[in-house]
């Protein structure tokens, strides 16, 4: 029996499964908590607990079982989202730079340092001016002990790579750096955003081969030798060595593995998949079996990229979220992230204590930031002022309670902002209430500090003047009303296009009334009304005649741990199928051992002007033909081979290649039958499973 072990690392939580990779059996299960500081610590515990964890084969599965591990990694993701960047040089060839400075083009390249070189193409793929080797060498040369990595686009070199290759074989002779090629990462025109998915991908590298190597470390450690596979953001599989090359295809790919994972664990091919997670909600559409990817490209971080991945609505939304009230003492759930009260009381045995203090005071003399802790963050890389460096050295032993911050320092409000702005710079994070403890007071979900989550709730239930189950019950009905919300706005974004729909006051009414349901509701529903929008809504019929309703028309898939809590009420909002399947809690581990590995390409076939010539635009470079059927009958006889090749290497085995051809004819201007010929795109796709040590 060939065994799999999938593992994802989340924000919240690291899981790991074992799977039979012949019948896609899920074996055994188990959950890590994430240690953002080094991924690979969340790693271990993870993969720890799924070997000590019972499986279902009756006997004992050891680690030199395991013929296949895959991973997917919020890596990429988290580092683009957190701004992040190394040192890494841009060549550009062929670019107008007094244009490109002109319309700002040369701020959104991801890189500060860009070097222009003469040469490039134009759009049929000849040569619109001579390479500058000479200025090439020398760029790289006086840049081969600073930079971190290199990234080559040429102007129109998707339809030319000529120069690029060149160059990159330069970087590569004269430094040995990792480098990459704009028509590497994708086919299609627009060079300022081909120019910043390479730069952004140099970035990414020195990074994503630091957590291979750290995550082959610990599988030595474990005497795992299996091949090591990574989930892309379009849920494809990819052998590790592939991935370092091309770390920015890993966007997004926790989304992924979550929709791959809904999907192999409900066995149902049309549905939408929502998973929510400790720090977010992702909602992904997925048809025939297989999400649907964006078209227009990833955007992550405030960078849009052509890079193929999901096409992922996330929100956030999840079991950490900020639980608090506002200035009107209504309940706001999200969207930071903060560590749950039970948590850190199980790691901390003064916390409890503090609660009960803080509790103990008349409400009318209670500090401000009752409830809530800040704990040390990450190291400091500048230097820090007086008062910042003695808040992080009382941080260094135990976690600060942040009414006692206001109570010992002179000016309660002053220090609040400082450590506002530590946390902003991510040196302090904050623990507060979240919905994960409102289900450990609720008895839906003990694994950590119950006492420390109901102490929470009391606090905040009190300012509200309702019963801690009460208050609990509204914060569980809230992320069930937000999460049936982010559902329908991703729904009516795919049809519509994005807009602030949701923001305009008639259509935020509609959607109130139908997210409360069409029949009058009951007064314990009334009381249990998350920011009295129901009980708005109820008063809204008793002077209107309107009833609206929404109906999600496909089945929601819903994974991740707390689903169970949630998605009940949620599904009964979109009068839709709800299918919670098992193992949902850790789909996404599943879901990077259950993808295929998949290669596409795209072959343009173009006639150029004045001439009887067509030319093919093949991945080393153009090729020109007499007649339109020499021309594809070439490229079907070369590029599946080429693709092949690719799949294998990385890491398919029983590879297929598909291919399609669409042939573009416009009208003649005098109109009648007569059409011009436009040109031939011909699409291939090759995909294989992974493949496993024998």
């Amino acid at each position: 029996m060939h065994i799999s072990l999938g593992i994802d690392t989340g924000g919240t939580y690291t899981d790991a499964v074992l799977v039979n990779h012949d019948t896609g059996e899920v074996l055994a299960s188990a959950k890590s908590l994430t240690t953002r500081h080094d991924l690979a610590l969340g790693i271990s515990g993870a993969i720890r607990a799924v070997f000590a964890a019972p499986n279902t084969t009756g006997a004992t599965i050891t680690p030199a079982q395991v013929t296949l591990v895959a991973l997917s990694t919020t890596l990429a993701t988290n580092t683009l989202a957190e701004g992040q960047r190394g040192a890494v040089c841009l060549l550009l060839i062929g670019y107008d730079h007094e244009q490109m400075a002109k319309w700002g083009f040369d701020r959104q390249l991801a890189t500060d340092d860009m070097v222009h070189l003469a040469g490039g193409h134009d759009e049929r793929g000849n040569e619109a001016a001579a390479l500058d080797e000479a200025a090439a060498r020398a760029a790289i040369l006086a840049r081969a002990e600073t930079v971190e990595a290199f990234a080559i686009s040429a102007y129109f070199g998707v339809r030319n790579p000529s120069h690029e290759l060149r160059v990159r074989g330069l970087v590569e002779e004269l430094t040995g750096l990792p480098v990459t090629c704009g028509h590497e990462l994708t086919s299609k025109l627009n060079a300022v955003r081909r120019a910043t998915t390479v730069a952004l991908n140099a970035h990414l590298i020195l990074p994503l081969r630091e957590l291979i190597a750290s995550v082959r470390r610990t599988l030595d450690a474990w005497a795992i030798t299996a091949p090591l596979m990574v989930v892309k953001g379009d849920g494809s599989l990819v052998r590790a060595e592939w991935a370092m090359q091309r770390p920015i295809e890993t966007i997004l790919s926790g989304p992924a593995a979550s929709a791959v994972g809904a999907w192999h664990l409900a066995g149902r091919r049309d549905v939408w998949a929502i998973d929510i997670g400790g720090t977010t909600t992702d909602i992904a559409r997925l048809h025939d079996g297989a999400p649907i990817l964006n078209p227009e490209g990833a955007y992550v971080g405030g960078w849009q990229t052509m890079v193929e991945a999901v096409d992922v609505h996330t929100t956030g939304l999840g079991g950490d979220s900020y639980v608090r009230l506002d200035e009107e003492r209504k309940l706001v759930i999200g969207p930071r992230r903060v560590v749950p009260l039970s948590l850190l009381a199980r790691d901390w045995a003064g916390v409890a204590a503090e609660l009960r203090r803080e509790v103990a005071i008349p409400p009318a003399k209670r500090p401000p930031g009752v409830g809530e802790f800040v704990i040390a963050g990450r190291p400091a890389g500048a230097r820090l002022s007086p008062p910042e460096e003695e808040t992080l050295r009382s941080l260094a032993e135990s976690p600060l309670a942040l009414a006692s911050l206001a109570e010992q320092r002179r000016s309660g409000a002053l220090a609040r902002r400082q450590i506002e702005a530590l946390e902003g710079r991510g040196l302090v994070r904050r623990a507060a209430f979240t919905p994960t403890d409102a289900l450990h007071v609720l008895g839906r979900y003990q694994e950590w500090d119950v006492e420390a989550a109901r102490l929470g709730a009391e606090l905040l239930a009190g300012q509200m003047g309702v019963s801690v189950t009460e208050f609990c019950e509204q914060v569980v009905t809230g992320v069930a009303h937000m999460a049936a919300t982010e559902v329908i706005r991703k729904a009516l974004e795919d049809e519509l296009g994005r807009a602030a729909w949701h923001q305009t006051p008639s259509t935020a009414a509609f959607l109130r009334l139908a997210m409360d349901g069409d029949e009058p509701a009951d007064d314990d529903t009334l009381r249990q009304a998350q920011d009295g929008a129901l009980r708005q809504a109820q008063d809204a019929r008793a002077v209107s005649e309107i009833g609206c309703a929404i109906t999600l028309r496909r089945p929601l898939v819903a994974i991740g741990a707390p689903v169970a809590a949630y998605m009940p009420e949620a599904a009964r909002r979109l009068h839709t199928e709800l299918v919670i399947p098992p193992h949902a809690e850790v789909a996404n581990a599943v879901g990077a051992v259950s993808g295929s590995v998949v290669v596409r390409q795209r072959v343009l076939i173009n006639p150029l002007a004045d001439e009887e010539v067509l030319r093919v635009h093949l991945p080393d470079g153009p090729r020109d033909f007499e007649k339109l059927e020499d021309a594809v009958t070439h490229v079907l006889e070369t590029v599946p081979a080429f693709l092949e090749a690719q799949a294998r290497a990385a890491g398919a085995e029983q590879v297929e290649v598909r291919s399609a051809r669409q042939d573009h004819w416009a009208p003649t201007r005098g109109g009648g039958l007569d059409v011009i010929y436009l040109g031939t795109e011909l699409t291939f796709s090759a995909a294989g499973r992974p493949r496993v040590a024998r």
